[in-house]
């Protein structure tokens, strides 16, 4: 029982049922493309090291991470949305459902890109340095040379050999990112002016509406609660050496 808002006298369970399904949505969208770019990139990186390639994308992704997620807002919002609107289409706010005027709600998929990217910046930069570096350990390991020497495929020796157990680490990191991808929203969305858990949070820090914060509060802290029992099931499942 989270009490009722002082503003607006609606229990408060209510308002974060209505404005966790935007965030979560936003959260994944941004999540998913960036462990999938993650873990190509830092792939590449490990198949071909110290090469221009290499150098690259290690130069990139350090400079996508140590860039704050709402600076980045603020650059996408002000470059693909204000000054490129006309050629991309894409709107410098609004939230993901939209009331119609005939009293529906719909969907508005474009107002989901431009949070999506710039949540999505750190985490794959993130996720490109640690593939690379969980891999190139990996690699050098006595099994893999084993595996090379019998003559396997390179495909299976990365694949079947390599990659699962370069995987612990990454899937540390990711379940973390994931559960910080929803605080870091908390910015993102007031940029865009995503009706989501951050816009909920930060009006009701304005308004001094205490039981609206202290639920969002304790809703952050439950995800990353669940998320982190949901890392150690998946060490359980990646590594079999742990059951």
């Amino acid at each position: 029982y989270l009490r009722e808002s002082f503003q607006s006298g609606r229990p408060v369970w209510e308002i974060l049922a209505e404005a966790a399904p935007a965030t979560a949505m936003l959260a994944l969208c941004a999540f998913v493309p960036a462990l999938v770019w993650g873990l190509a990139l830092g792939g590449l990186c490990a198949r071909w090291p110290n090469s221009h390639l290499d150098r690259w994308l290690m130069s990139l992704s350090v400079l996508g991470y140590a860039v704050p997620s709402y600076v980045v807002a603020l650059l996408l919002a002000l470059l693909l949305a204000y000054a490129w609107g006309a050629w991309t289409g894409l709107p410098v706010q609004g939230p993901l459902y939209v009331l119609s005027d005939f009293g529906d709600w719909e969907l508005h998929w474009e107002n989901m890109v431009l949070p999506a990217l710039a949540l999505g910046m750190r985490p794959v930069a993130l996720f490109t340095q640690l593939t690379r570096s969980t891999l190139l350990d990996v690699l050098g390991q006595d099994y893999v040379r084993t595996a090379v020497a019998k003559g396997l495929p390179p495909w299976r020796v990365w694949w079947r050999h390599a990659l699962p157990n370069a995987l612990n680490p990454v899937v540390s990191a990711a379940t973390g990112w994931l559960g910080g991808l929803l605080s870091g929203a908390f910015f993102v969305e007031n940029v865009f002016a995503f009706k989501g858990l951050g816009e909920v949070t930060v009006s009701a820090l304005k308004a001094f509406d205490l039981p609206v914060v202290l639920g969002c509060v304790l809703f952050t802290a439950c995800v990353f609660v669940v998320l982190n029992l949901l890392t150690d099931v998946l060490y359980r499942v990646v590594d079999p050496r742990v059951r």
